[in-house]
């Protein structure tokens, strides 16, 4: 199978803190991988690694067969798409939806004199619709709601067709409905096999499409657990990872995590 990541012994400093330790991790080709691990736990670092955005401070990293600190990193980042909290501050609330996911095709934030053919608008129309977006393709993007903007950034971040894709908390900020909504859209991109590999940070168990095939989990900078979803978000490696005992438990093809209830001899509140 094609690589797609293939990270050894990555540790990132800065100044005299370590930030990752020695994270040795590999990616393939039409996996889709699932990251969880504590507030703090290095995640956020790991994907700008996996994205070209951060180098290690030693160890390799191998994106999409290129080594970060031997290539064009320019180059390398349009093979990947970004969907995260950082990539949507960039875009203009006065955009519409239709430019804004337009415009990734130049990968530019904002409309300025960049020339588009009918192949590039034909691509927007595409993901438009793919993310249900086609009632809103006029409205500005500082209109839409949290969810309908969350849509917008991952429409935008699939316009150049990446072969690595990253989202970075997409669910972060929805309701029950929007979240249940980005969820099922998620797994339909997840299933098509013409989507590019997916890596999907998130906090919540219940936020993992059901078809999703690997997980990593993160603390303290390290590498806590990894592999099959089904292995790795699990009772014994989620608590090990968040250093609390819970119970894990799938059902109806969905997860659900829950801590043990305090005894009944202590108050809630004092």
């Amino acid at each position: 199978m094609t690589s797609v990541l293939a990270l050894k012994d990555v540790t990132v400093v800065r100044g005299d803190k370590q930030i990752l330790s020695h994270v040795t991790w590999s990616v393939t080709e039409g996996q889709r991988w699932v990251i969880m691990g504590p507030n703090g736990a290095g995640k956020t670092t790991l994907m700008q690694i996996c994205s070209g955005y951060m180098h290690p401070t030693s160890g390799t990293a191998d994106v999409l067969d290129e080594t970060l600190g031997k290539t064009n990193v320019r180059e390398l980042r349009t093979r990947i798409g970004i969907s995260s909290a950082a990539t949507a501050s960039l875009l203009p609330a006065s955009e519409s939806v239709f430019d804004a996911v337009l415009t990734a095709a130049h990968g530019v934030n904002g409309r300025w004199r960049e020339v588009y053919d009918d192949v590039d608008r034909d691509r927007a129309s595409l993901m438009i619709t793919a993310w249900g977006l086609d009632a809103l393709a006029q409205r500005r993007v500082g209109t839409l709601s949290e969810g309908e903007r969350k849509r917008v950034h991952i429409a935008r971040s699939l316009m150049a067709d990446p072969e690595l894709l990253i989202l970075d908390e997409p669910a972060a900020g929805l309701d029950v409905a929007g979240r249940e909504d980005l969820v099922g859209r998620l797994t339909l991109l997840a299933e098509d096999p013409t989507s590019p590999s997916l890596l999907l940070v998130t906090h919540h168990v219940e936020e993992i499409p059901s078809n999703f095939t690997h997980a990593l989990l993160v603390a303290n900078g390290q590498v806590s657990s990894q592999g099959l979803v089904n292995d790795v978000i699990a009772s014994e490696p989620m608590s090990q990872a968040f250093g609390v005992r819970l119970t894990v438990e799938r059902a109806e093809d969905r997860w659900y995590a829950h801590g043990f209830k305090p005894s009944r001899g202590r108050r809630a509140l004092a």
